[in-house]
């Protein structure tokens, strides 16, 4: 069993991943259809002030800080490379870093600068609404189910 620092490591991670894949699981389940239900103008408005209110240090401790620590696992994993926990602890690493901060990185944050970019109540903005809010939910179904099985097999790699 895993114990010691990499013991309190691996729960962190399972923490961050959790609370990052709660967030995106808010936004998928519930955030964007609201903001879909309203009218173009409303709804680019309403996302590009989510965009910039998601910018706090609390939100970015949680989602960077995650990545750091998935990466430290990964690496202490690589090096140390324990009897028990090595590939669930390596698949959760690569679950975050790739489905989660990754995938934030390469497809919802250039959307996101794109839409703030938009004033939002012209035509643009409302032409480019709905293709954002359908590529934008759909990457972020990535990011929770691929946050969600990071925290999951970093559980597992403690049992």
């Amino acid at each position: 069993m895993i114990d010691g620092p990499y013991f309190v490591l691996t729960v962190l991670g399972v923490l961050g991943t959790g609370l990052v894949a709660g967030v995106f699981c808010a936004f998928s389940t519930f955030v964007m259809k609201g903001l879909a239900a309203l009218p173009p103008a409303q709804g680019v408005a309403a996302m590009q002030a989510i965009n910039v209110a998601a910018l706090t240090p609390a939100f970015m401790l949680v989602f960077i800080g995650s990545a750091v620590l998935c990466a430290v696992l990964a690496v202490v994993t690589f090096v140390l490379w324990p009897d028990e926990g090595t590939v669930e602890l390596l698949l959760g690493s690569a679950l975050y870093l790739f489905g989660s901060f990754g995938v934030t990185m390469v497809a919802n944050v250039p959307r996101n600068d794109a839409l703030m970019k938009m004033e939002a109540g012209t035509r643009e903005a409302a032409a480019y609404w709905t293709t954002y809010v359908r590529e934008w939910t759909a990457w972020n179904h990535v990011r929770m189910v691929a946050s969600a099985a990071a925290a999951i097999s970093y559980v597992l790699a403690l049992t």
